[in-house]
């Protein structure tokens, strides 16, 4: 345990030959911030890809980053509070990797009584004991003994956006593109996730809309549409219309929310003539949130307004059957519900109830079930223990199936717009993997989302 104060030692007290130690853990944070705060993006130490092509075939450190820890000794135990560094020679001898060990000494060499400099001699060792740094560090030492309050540092999350949109886009990897139609891409954003998704290789867009108006929102957004195949309608209606034929005679993999309600865009969808199965159509919402341990999957936010005990029957297996889809071979599914007992009057207790003991008896499955569960208690350990819960999934839910749609995109909004999360989404349950839109989705949601589909499209070439 640190102790409460820090504590100098005067240039009379300080003996040549004394020494003073400290020893670090690197990890992948600490390399994280250490680039943020100094900018140094070299990518021997940010970019894992890089790195492994690289000499040391490994993200290492900065060098200066045990430099810093011999400030830090200097500064804040040996001489401590007070030291003004005068000046530092480093020679490197070897990286630091993640995961090792580095303990810093520092030893008293020489003590100049007409100026109260001293001169340290510095060494840093790996688990090892192998020689990283060395060097010598001259200092004026502090004359009057200084005792302080250790100050409490805050707390810091990192928030690597970028690695987690990367962790998602790698799912796809290896998979061959597939055919997807956007109906009525008549504005940017649903151009740019075509295009973009057209970049990376994940699919072969289809462009059903307006010819004319589409080639003008592309041209005043900067869009390139090569390679994009484009199907010439009158109107949205008619580009819903024609996109649903098209999935319905297998032309295509993916369907894709353009420029049109939400409504109008499912009513052709859910007609007997439409994309339905005997399963009802249902959306999962991916989400990837920081400070978080694993994604998380909810369900459903955009499709099942009020869903019944046999809806929520589909919605679940669908959520199942989609963390299959992603590496997950057995999701524990929490069902929520605002408390965790049952209780008559509050439907969605009975239903988490229900949906449980179903569960049981194989008319749900490949996951572990139990609700209902408060959200608290679905994905954090330590609220799930204050209840007394003993659930193989409370604490640690994979999956969450939400009482109905209000409180599903409440609850998936929060977090994608207050914790910058990485989200994206797909409607399950149809002949074909179904992209619905947000009208405030980012490019980035929208391609996640696409990669969904494409995992999705992939599954059901398997089938």
């Amino acid at each position: 345990m640190a102790e409460n104060f820090i504590e100098n030692h005067t240039y009379d007290e300080i003996r040549v030959g004394e020494s003073a130690t400290l020893t670090r853990v690197l990890r992948p944070e600490d390399i994280q911030l250490f680039a943020i705060m100094s900018g140094d993006v070299n990518p021997a130490h940010v970019d894992p890809e890089y790195a492994h092509s690289s000499m040391f075939h490994e993200v290492i450190a900065h060098g200066m980053w045990g430099g810093a820890l011999i400030s830090t000794v200097l500064g804040t135990e040996f001489p401590g509070p007070g030291t003004i560094y005068i000046s530092q020679t480093l020679r490197f001898s070897r990286p630091v990797k993640v995961g090792d060990t580095v303990s810093i000494k520092i030893t008293c060499k020489q003590k100049f009584d007409h100026n109260k400099h001293v001169v340290f001699d510095c060494l840093c060792t790996n688990q090892d004991g192998l020689k990283v740094i060395s060097g010598e560090a001259e200092v004026l030492a502090p004359t009057e003994k200084i005792k302080r309050a250790r100050v409490e540092l805050p707390e810091v999350t990192i928030s690597d956006r970028e690695a987690r949109y990367r962790r998602l886009m790698a799912r796809a990897k290896g998979i061959a593109p597939a055919k997807a139609i956007f109906a009525y891409p008549a504005h940017a954003e649903s151009l740019r996730s075509a295009t973009s998704a057209r970049d990376a290789g994940l699919l072969q867009p289809i462009l059903v809309g307006p010819e004319a108006l589409v080639r003008t929102v592309a041209e005043q957004s900067g869009v390139e549409l090569r390679n994009c195949r484009l199907i010439d309608v009158p109107h949205g209606k008619a580009a819903v219309a024609r996109a649903v034929a098209m999935a319905h005679a297998q032309e295509a993999e993916i369907l894709v929310q353009g420029a049109i309600p939400t409504h109008d865009f499912l009513l052709p969808i859910i007609a007997p003539d439409g994309l339905r199965t005997e399963r009802r159509l249902s959306h999962v919402l991916y989400i990837d949130v920081p400070g978080h341990p694993k994604p998380i999957i909810i369900s459903d936010m955009m499709v099942n307004i009020e869903p019944t005990l046999q809806d929520k029957v589909d919605i679940t297996q669908n959520a199942i059957d989609f963390a299959h889809m992603m590496g997950i071979p057995d999701p524990k599914v929490a069902v929520l519900a605002a408390i965790e007992t049952v209780t008559p009057n509050m439907r969605a207790t009975v239903d988490a109830a229900a949906l449980c003991k179903m569960a049981e008896r194989g008319q749900i499955t490949g996951g572990a079930l139990d609700g209902p569960l408060g959200f608290d208690s679905a994905v954090s350990i330590v609220a799930a223990r204050t209840a007394h819960l003993k659930s193989a999934v409370a604490g640690q839910a994979d999956v969450l199936i939400a009482p109905d749609l209000e409180s599903g995109n409440m609850l998936a909004k929060q977090l994608e717009h207050l914790s910058d999360a990485i989200s994206g989404g797909v409607v399950l349950g149809g002949r074909v993997p179904i992209v619905l839109a947000n009208r405030s989705d980012s490019v980035e949601s929208r391609v996640a989302s696409l990669v969904l589909a494409l995992l999705v499209a992939n599954s059901l070439r398997a089938a």
